[in-house]
């Protein structure tokens, strides 16, 4: 079980390219985010969630989880959060794709994608809304260009986990 997108799902895929034998099938056939098992082992329902302090989370979905497929469970498991509006930002790539926007030769094209959708939607965030997005490069260049913050979806989950 991962946390982060890019990570758990590279190694879903490419896994099974670089060892052909049945461990190395069987460990990607497994591998999953956080939020994929939640939905396919039907655990939202056992969750005892409470409302958060804000009335809409806005999602801003990784690339791998957006090629691979994997970004609506995210959204499921938001949707479980009693009283909460859930809306997926329909943005392309934040502009980071790994370490590209880090690169100095790549900095300006990042920036470039990064303001097609995404970072225009997050300056546009009220108080009472939440940024969630689950890539760590994701987070990284809305701090860095936008000033402001993404969470990640256990973040958000742990700030909705009612107390004992």
């Amino acid at each position: 079980m991962g946390l982060e997108p890019s990570c758990l799902l590279t190694l879903r895929d490419e896994l099974p390219a670089l060892d052909s034998g049945p461990e190395a099938a069987a460990v990607a056939d497994r591998a999953r985010l956080l939020t994929e098992w939640l939905v396919e082992a039907a655990a939202l329902d056992r969750l005892d969630l409470a409302p958060l302090p804000v009335r809409r989370v806005r999602v801003h979905g990784h690339c791998h989880e957006k090629a691979f497929g994997a970004d609506g469970p995210t959204l499921d498991v938001l949707r479980a959060i009693p009283d909460l509006e859930v809306e997926a930002i329909p943005a392309g790539c934040c502009g980071m794709a790994g370490s590209f926007g880090y690169e100095a030769e790549h900095a300006e094209i990042s920036r470039r994608v990064a303001e097609l959708e995404l970072l225009p939607t997050v300056r546009e965030l009220r108080d009472d809304e939440w940024l969630v997005a689950n890539g760590t490069s994701c987070r990284h260049q809305v701090a860095d260009l936008a000033h402001a913050t993404g969470r990640h979806v256990v973040t958000v989950l742990e700030a909705a986990a009612s107390p004992p």
